[in-house]
């Protein structure tokens, strides 16, 4: 066995340190076959994250050569691909990372059973997450429904310390035939949008490493209060990384924990954060219809709209609501979307303009370079009341207020709207550049009304909730 390869099947675990997979396999000293597969599952995905993956795995194979290995590009359903690859290089086994989404889960189960069943060693390892999402119960054996009892749960209990990117790895006598990056054209979706956004894309593991380190040298003392504020750099940033598996969340945890028993003000809010995301896992592992159905049963007689005009107004950050535009704007631009800016976003659609939370969450799916499939529904779904850890259907997010609260001086805004500057900046102009050219948008026209007055969408939205609950 120790003469034959490994195939190690990566996917969302693009970096060399805190890496369980990796460091196991080093530590057998077998040859090792780093593969990349672009199946059905991976083309799946929306425009700006299969462009982002793409800018990740070429990032992941210049690091992986600095340690004697190449990556290996194949195109196809991974199981045949990885059956093929094993024919040809001999490979005794194949491993991989595991991961939780309702696309995910079904194809790594029958790419076991089928290795296995052909007596190869078939292996899967934690690495995604701090905790597997079956092992946090509640003291009843079942699962978390609510975010704070989990959280009271997960705050103390232990993670893993990260291991060590490893110096050298075996290389097999032979590589095999691998395609080329760049044939798979993986940006092809994004058309003009991509030169406006490569610039705010931080890719790969050392970016990732000084993201976190610039972060917890001075923001994350007023990370409590700062992440709120959309014109402020009040965040780590570090979303698109743990994406892509270009930093180990174990490796953030740890840091944290370092901060916060250095007694840094903002560091057990952070913390927080990151158990926010590890219960979005947790949710999708016991619950995967929150992906796509509501997450409470009851909501599926609500009468959200499908997509439909005043949608078509907010994807083109033209609701005349500038909070809410400046949010659809700033992920053109970069990308991402600011957290708060994220809610106010979800909740004018899904109650001022009662439109269902799917229109919004296959929008940022196809926009976001950070896309999460975990944490993208469960926002969504928060946000728009029918989903675990809801806000209450009748607090609607008033996005003026909101404006006035967190962005006070309006520099969010003023960065991201061109129309309410005499003057504006490259990034208010660049969105114009990165839009879809069918929209027609100009900056040289008028800031437009909007779509609906504020009361008026409130009142709406609290009669619908008031019939559905009669």
């Amino acid at each position: 066995m120790s003469e034959q390869p490994l195939i190690l099947w990566v996917r969302r675990d693009l970096r060399l340190g805190d890496q369980p997979m990796l460091a196991a396999a080093v530590a057998t000293g077998r040859p090792l076959l780093p593969v990349f597969v672009l199946d059905p599952e991976t083309e799946a995905l929306g425009a700006a994250a299969k462009w982002r993956l793409g800018l990740a795995v070429a990032e992941f194979a210049r690091a992986l050569e600095k340690i004697g290995l190449r990556l290996t590009l194949r195109r196809g359903p991974a199981l045949a691909v990885l059956q093929a690859l094993v024919a040809e290089t001999g490979a005794g086994g194949v491993w991989w990372s595991r991961l939780y989404d309702p696309a995910a889960v079904p194809r790594d189960i029958e790419v076991k059973a089928a290795l296995k069943s052909a007596g190869l060693e078939a292996r899967s390892f934690a690495g995604h997450l701090m905790h597997e999402p079956w092992e946090v119960e509640t003291g009843q054996g079942g699962f978390y429904k609510v975010f704070t009892p989990y959280w009271r749960a997960v705050r103390d209990r232990g993670v893993a310390s990260p291991a060590a990117a490893p110096n050298r790895a075996v290389a097999p006598a032979v590589w095999p035939a691998s395609e080329r990056l760049e044939d798979w054209d993986l940006g092809a979706a994004m058309n003009r949008g991509a030169a406006i956004v490569a610039p705010y894309q931080a890719v790969g593991e050392a970016a990732a490493r000084a993201k976190l380190a610039a972060f917890l040298d001075g923001p994350v003392d007023r990370y409590a209060a700062a992440r709120d504020l959309p014109g402020v750099a009040g965040t780590s940033r570090l979303s698109e990384n743990l994406t892509y598996g270009e930093i180990g969340i174990r490796e953030v945890w740890h840091a944290g924990l370092r901060a916060r028993d250095e007694g840094r003000a903002g560091a057990e809010s952070f913390l927080r954060e990151l158990a926010w995301r590890e219960f979005a896992y947790h949710l999708m592992h016991h619950t995967p219809q929150i992906t796509h159905a509501n997450w409470k049963p009851e909501w599926d007689s609500f009468p959200w709209r499908g997509d439909n005009p005043d949608a078509l107004r907010w994807k083109q950050g033209m609701t005349g609501e500038p909070f809410v535009d400046a949010a659809m704007r700033e992920m053109y631009v970069t990308g991402t979307m600011h957290n708060r800016a994220r809610m106010i976003a979800g909740s004018y659609l899904t109650k001022h303009l009662l439109t269902d939370w799917r229109v919004g969450l296959q929008w940022f799916a196809d926009c976001l370079t950070d896309w999460d499939p975990a944490s993208n529904a469960m926002g969504w779904q928060w946000v728009a009341g029918s989903g675990p850890d809801a806000a209450p259907y009748f607090r609607v997010f008033n996005p003026s207020g909101q404006a006035e609260k967190f962005d006070a001086k309006a520099d969010y805004r003023r960065r991201f709207i061109a129309e309410l500057s005499r003057n504006p900046g490259p990034e208010a102009l660049a969105f114009f550049d990165a839009v879809p050219r069918s929209w027609g948008l100009d900056p040289a026209r008028p800031y437009p009304a909007p779509v609906i007055d504020l009361a008026e969408g409130r009142a709406r939205a609290l009669a619908a909730y008031g019939a559905r609950k009669a």
